[in-house]
């Protein structure tokens, strides 16, 4: 099983789509900055809805759990008090957290394998460095974003995708950066990574995606993995659970 991860959701109208056509993961920013912001009162009537409708109700399970044929629930935070991501994680009912700025393995670690970091390094050497400190069993994957000096992800730059196929054989990453309908296929191809991230790809403008890109999107990297030889690489099972965290449905 390959990710796909659908990011930069606003609404409950691209968000049912994107699972409705096969993502495996659907991200909302909680980082006000972020022209796709969106409050956590809003995502969590948005989780509510797709929780109900598509029967997205796991059992409590421990997060180096295998990975089960259920979507995952992401919000994406910035610098924000782990006592800000604990409360939005469980207001909202999601599944995990996206740390896409300065935090520690500390920091990362303290969430039990509720949390992931994302990293946007300009080297290989640096972004060995950075990584080895977070990949713990309880957090055995990393997003790999294009660098940028000052952004926090959603550049729309392409990630270097030489270096990033030398960290995919030795880590587990979500491939984000500049993907797209045309290009998400050859990336995965060239790269092989366990997973995939698109926000800006598939979008109609800022905070709105476009159906026809965003289906497109989903089919050809779903393809794609198929095709992908060794993609169970020593080191990184492709079985490895996503932590499955999500309240039982009340009755």
């Amino acid at each position: 099983m390959a990710i796909v991860k659908i990011c930069g959701l606003t609404n409950l109208e691209d968000a049912h789509l994107a699972l409705k056509a096969g993502a495996d993961m659907l991200g909302f920013i909680f980082y006000e900055p972020s022209p796709r912001y969106v409050s956590p009162e809003a995502v969590k009537k948005i989780i509510r809805t797709l929780r109900e409708e598509f029967n997205l109700y796991g059992s409590e399970q421990n997060h180096q759990s295998k990975i089960v044929n259920r979507q995952s629930f992401v919000g994406v935070f910035v610098n924000h008090p782990p006592e800000t991501v604990r409360h939005i994680l469980d207001f909202c009912n999601l599944d995990l957290a996206q740390l896409h700025g300065d935090e520690s393995p500390d920091y990362l670690h303290q969430f039990n394998g509720r949390a992931y970091k994302a990293i946007n390094p300009r080297s290989f050497k640096e972004a060995e460095a950075i990584i080895e400190p977070f990949i713990l069993p309880s957090s055995a994957f990393i997003l790999l974003d294009a660098f940028h000096p000052i952004l926090r992800g959603g550049t729309g730059r392409v990630a270097d995708w030489e270096m990033a196929a030398k960290i995919a054989r030795r880590h587990k990453i979500l491939l984000a950066g500049g993907l797209s309908p045309g290009n998400v296929a050859e990336a995965i191809q060239q790269v092989k990574p366990w997973g995939v991230d698109v926000s800006g790809g598939v979008e109609a403008c800022k905070g709105k995606k476009d159906p026809t890109k965003l289906k497109a999107f989903i089919q050809a990297a779903k393809a794609a993995f198929k095709t992908v030889d060794g993609r169970h690489r020593e080191g990184i099972p492709l079985s490895t659970a996503l932590p499955t965290h999500s309240k039982r449905r009340k009755k």
